[in-house]
Parts: structure tokens; C-alpha cells; sequence
């Protein structure tokens, strides 16, 4: 994730912002739902080569890369929607590959939101729902990563695009645009109308854009894209400050969250989740698998 990336972190306050006063409100409500909460945690890709040999097997084929992601994680940010609407056998085979109480979480195709910026764009919409459903419990929430030329003038055309979006897949909507944040009016009008409209609003934690980071959570679901740095001391206390935001929020009436973790080295994913879900798990008593390095079978030797 470029998005908000910098070279130079000397000046970045990387502290969480206070919850936005709305997000009490709405964890509150959520709370009279007795509900298991869930946690999900994943990267944006499976086809992880660096991780031969230590979280996957040595010498496995590509067609085996997900089967082994997802006894590591237990959901994925799927970017490979993005660029294309999967056919159904597609689909049915990364159902397939993965266990039951796997998530997928996937980006809505760039030709919807990106090159028509949602104008015209139902037939697109109702085609990659219909594939996507295809996932049956598999599917997770579904995320609008809107490009940052998409400002505020297009409200009206956001608002009627999700009023319209087929209810049987949930949604999560990405705002980058600075001018969504910059208006105090405008931001809390566009929060209340995603709540109203049940969906949820992502929160990036993203070193060059920290008006983004919003924490206003519009549904009992938390969408939540962060972006480390290799597993500097700030990665860390970032690890720390999220597990103690998260258990608050589980414990308030959060209903799941999903985390989504971006390093630019992949095995720093897998060490960075390691501990984050650690500290997590301590202070929820959820018992949220880590990622592991698995054993390898060992060559036989001459002598």
C-alpha cells in the first residue's frame, strides 16, 4: 500500500486519535446483540514467494500458494479483484482452498471505481457481486477503495451508488480525498449517511495521512488497512496502541474487525502479526491464531 507512504517518519505522530464521539454510540447499540466477536487478520496477496520454506512448504506449486495462506491467516485482503472480476470457477476454487471460518475480503474492480468513478456502473456492480457470492461463507466484507481524485463534489453520486448497492454483500467504503476530512460539516454528514446506510467507513493507518485516521466507526464492524515500516520501534508501539484500541472496542460491543496488514518486505508481515495478535489475544482472551513457521521435511544424507 503506497497510499500515504513516506521515506522520512522523524515528524509522523504516530499516536491513535481519541475514538470519534459517535463511536460509542454505535458500539453501544451493537452491544444488545449477543454476539461472538471475531477477529480477522491478513495481507493483501497469498502468493507470498519469501515465505517458501519457513510459513509455506519448500517447492510447492502456485496452485497451492492459498491453501497454505490461509492455515497462516484467517483472511485476506483481495486485490485481485481489483483488476479483474473472477469467473466462477475461479471463485469456487478459493472457496475451496481455504477452511471453514476463512474470510475474504474483496476490492470492488478499479473499472467500477476508479475509471468510471461509479457513473454508469451498475451492470459492472451486479456482475461482481453475483461472482463474488460465489465465496458462500467465505465472503467477508467487501471494501470501495475510492482514488484520491474522487472529492466530495461526487456525494451525491457516492450516495446514490451505495443506496443502490445489492444488500446481500457488505460493504466498507475507503475515502482518500483530502477535502472528505478537511470540512468538519461535510465529514460528519458523510459519517452519519454511511451509518445510516449500514456501511462501514475504512480506517487506514498510513504514516502521510493521518486526517484518515478518523477512528468513527459507522458499523459494529471495524475495516482497518495498516502500513508498517519494517519492524522499526514504531511498528511496535503501533502494534501496542491498536491491541489496546481493539480489545476496548471488542469489549464495548464490537462485533469484528478486520485487520489488514501491509509491510513493504512480506516477511515482516508474518513477525509484526506475530506480535500484535499476541498482545491482542492478551487482552481479549480471544485465541486468534498467529501466523507460524511450520517445519520442513528434511533431505536424507549420505555418508
Amino acid at each position: 500500500m503506497d497510499f500515504g507512504r513516506l521515506s522520512d517518519l522523524r515528524y509522523v505522530d504516530f499516536r491513535l486519535p481519541p475514538d470519534h464521539p459517535e463511536t460509542a454510540a454505535v458500539l453501544a447499540r451493537a452491544q444488545a446483540v449477543e454476539q461472538t466477536p471475531r477477529v480477522f487478520v491478513g495481507c493483501p496477496i497469498w502468493t507470498n514467494k519469501a515465505w517458501l520454506g519457513s510459513y509455506f512448504p519448500a517447492g510447492i506449486k502456485d496452485t497451492d500458494y492459498l491453501h497454505h495462506y490461509a492455515r497462516q491467516f484467517n483472511s485476506i485482503e483481495l486485490n485481485t479483484t481489483h483488476y479483474r472480476i473472477p469467473d466462477a470457477p475461479t471463485v469456487r476454487k478459493w472457496r475451496d482452498a481455504t477452511p471453514a471460518g476463512f474470510q475474504f475480503c474483496p476490492k470492488l474492480p478499479q473499472s467500477i471505481s476508479h475509471d468510471r468513478e461509479l457513473y454508469n456502473a451498475d451492470d459492472l456492480t451486479t456482475t461482481f457481486c453475483r461472482a463474488i457470492s460465489g465465496l458462500d461463507d467465505r465472503l467477508g466484507w467487501t471494501f470501495l477503495q475510492l482514488p484520491p481524485t474522487f472529492g466530495p463534489e461526487h456525494l451525491p453520486r457516492l450516495e446514490r451508488y451505495l443506496l443502490d448497492f445489492p444488500d446481500y454483500v457488505p460493504l466498507a467504503v475507503e475515502l482518500r480525498h483530502p477535502a472528505w476530512f478537511s470540512d468538519p460539516g461535510l465529514r460528519e454528514s458523510v459519517f452519519a449517511m454511511l451509518e445510516a446506510l449500514g456501511k462501514t467507513l475504512v480506517i487506514s493507518d498510513v504514516a502521510g495521512r493521518r486526517d484518515v485516521m478518523h477512528m468513527r466507526l459507522t458499523t459494529p464492524v471495524a475495516f482497518i488497512r495498516f502500513n508498517g515500516h519494517g519492524l522499526i520501534p514504531s511498528d511496535y508501539a503501533r502494534a501496542d496502541a491498536w491491541a489496546e484500541r481493539l480489545a476496548a472496542w471488542l469489549g464495548a460491543g464490537l462485533q469484528t474487525a478486520y485487520f489488514f496488514v501491509h509491510q513493504k518486505d512480506i516477511m515482516h508481515s508474518p513477525l509484526w502479526t506475530q506480535y500484535f495478535l499476541e498482545k491482542l489475544n492478551a487482552r481479549t482472551g480471544l485465541n486468534v491464531a498467529p501466523p507460524r513457521i511450520i517445519p520442513q521435511p528434511v533431505q536424507g544424507s549420505l555418508f
